[in-house]
């Protein structure tokens, strides 16, 4: 990003020496950028095939990458500013403004890196879905998709600590397991099951966001709530509504007793199609790196992109190649 912001700046100092005003001439007849005293100056020409030959490639793709995705997301524009706008406002309480100023130039270069990477992704994402193929997607929902359920549960955390020893690690997931059980008796002799779990949340659960609330974790689905869920979320499908669990469900965050309340018909496939497809997307995305640098090449292809500098040309072409070649590398690691 530092070799985009030179570019742009020596740029701009080029178009303002030779736009402004009675241009310089040199010897040879080309417009002067720099003029000296006592030797030949430097001309726009030299200029242009220094950055060229630097930094003209960078450039390059910025200019075209820009022009290509805000044609092709008109819808998305404002939008994404607004999130480039929100992303530097964080890092900057986050990093302190001269952090980012010293690596970009300025907040603007900062902007415009991230609004346009945020396009990229657009790009890049609709591309790995015309990968996805129909019976992918069917699969998916068959073996992915359920309805909500809507779930309480019971917390009890172990006490263990990354300091405690072996000995007492055994002893304290035990003393947490032996509590766990003795709720799930209760809950076997209590005539009003569901009332009876409210009580035991609100005595026993370490989870002070949802005990006073019976426990109630709401409806749930996946990626509702974080990862460390995930085993309760999946001990909670295998049961009915009204029922609760027999055996210590462990997660990240502790041992668990969970009670269903109530599910949902698992939505249509149709209605998830979308939403399936760039799930999918994403995954191949993360499985072969090549699609990020296919994505976008294709694209510029798309828009006829003809590169009409010879040199230009030649850098592009080993700039995709040497980026399949690392994806590639990348992806087999």
């Amino acid at each position: 990003m530092k070799k985009y912001t030179k570019m742009i700046t020596l740029g701009a100092c080029a178009l303002l020496l030779c736009g402004c005003g009675e241009t310089p001439k040199l010897s040879n007849g080309e417009d002067a950028v720099v003029s000296f005293n006592e030797l030949e100056g430097v001309s726009a020409n030299e200029v242009y095939e220094e950055l060229k030959n630097t930094y003209g490639l960078d450039a390059l793709l910025t200019l075209m990458d820009t022009k290509i995705l805000e044609k092709e997301y008109p819808d998305s524009l404002e939008e994404e500013k607004k999130n480039a706008k929100s992303t530097v406002d964080s890092m900057v309480n986050t990093l302190g403004k001269d952090q980012i100023i010293s690596y970009y130039g300025s907040l603007d270069n900062y902007q415009n890196a991230i609004y346009l990477s945020n396009l990229q992704q657009k790009a890049i994402v609709d591309y790995a879905k015309t990968l996805v193929k129909e019976e992918e997607m069917k699969s998916y929902y068959d073996k992915n998709i359920y309805g909500d359920v809507t779930v309480s549960h019971i917390l009890i955390e172990t006490g263990v600590t990354d300091d405690t020893s072996s000995e007492d690690k055994t002893k304290l997931e035990t003393e947490a397991k032996n509590k766990v059980n003795e709720i799930i008796k209760q809950l076997d002799e209590a005539e009003n099951k569901a009332e009876k779990f409210k009580e035991l949340a609100k005595e026993y659960s370490a989870d002070s966001a949802t005990k006073d609330n019976g426990g109630s974790l709401g409806a749930i689905n996946t990626n509702t709530l974080s990862s460390e869920y995930d085993e309760l979320l999946k001990a909670a499908r295998e049961l009915k509504d009204g029922e609760y669990s027999k055996s210590v469900i462990t997660t990240e965050l502790g041992y668990h007793v969970i009670y269903r309340e109530s599910s949902s018909e698992k939505p249509s496939y149709d209605d998830k199609k979308d939403e399936i497809a760039e799930t999918l997307a994403n995954t191949k995305i993360s499985e072969d790196a090549t699609i990020r640098v296919t994505a976008m090449d294709e694209l510029r292809k798309k828009y006829g992109m003809t590169i009409n500098d010879d040199k230009i040309k030649e850098q592009y072409s080993n700039y995709i190649a040497n980026q399949i070649a690392s994806a590639k590398g990348a992806t087999e690691q």
